[in-house]
């Protein structure tokens, strides 16, 4: 089972339901579990898939593809939440597109040590997605002038907190309804072999 709650399949879908899983649909064609399991609230799905389209995958955002997902990969971890992991270190892994710098990168970031592989604006925010994620009562105005003073202009901030603040969501969603990847195609990129 996908998860530990029903989730409705296509073929049983209300009309309300079916035009929120026609919006929710992957390239792949598929409705992944993380929004499926929304499927007993189509208003709630609705409202993830507009989120999480405008937080990581908006074309407006400036922030490079690969570091947004670094990003998204390093909450998950710290969250301790292997379905975001899984797609989003997939997607990271494509877009680094070096696979000897993506396995020092994820070991890096598994080992919360994310200063072995990265220095300036990418580690700084690396390290604002680790204080934001473990300690958001702690935050202060200094945490957002540290990104500033490490080149990176409001928007980028913007961009980078809306990220983060995405992946506590959805990682305490998918681990608190016991969400797997069991039928989801992993990776927003398809490989060779998917496409065929």
């Amino acid at each position: 089972m996908p998860a530990w709650i029903k989730m409705i399949s296509d073929e049983d879908a209300s009309p309300e339901l079916a035009e929120v899983l026609a919006l929710a649909r992957t390239p792949h064609g598929t409705v992944d579990n993380v929004m499926r399991v929304h499927s007993l609230r189509p208003q709630t799905m609705r409202g993830h898939v507009v989120l999480y389209r405008a937080a990581l995958h908006d074309p407006a955002n400036t922030l490079p593809e690969w570091l947004q997902e670094v990003i998204a990969s390093y909450v998950s971890i710290l969250n301790d939440c292997p379905y975001s992991l899984a797609n989003h270190w997939a997607n990271a892994r494509h877009l680094i597109g070096d696979p000897a710098r993506a396995d020092a990168v994820i070991a890096a970031l598994e080992a919360r040590k994310p200063e072995t592989v990265f220095d300036g604006r990418e580690l700084a925010l690396l390290r604002y997605a680790e204080k934001l994620t473990l300690k958001p009562g702690a935050m202060q105005r200094g945490d957002v002038d540290a990104l500033r003073a490490a080149g990176l202009e409001d928007g980028e901030v913007l961009e980078a907190n809306q990220i983060i603040g995405y992946f506590n969501y959805a990682n305490r969603l998918l681990n608190g309804l016991g969400v797997t990847t069991k039928g989801d195609i992993v990776g927003y990129y398809a490989t060779d072999e998917e496409e065929k």
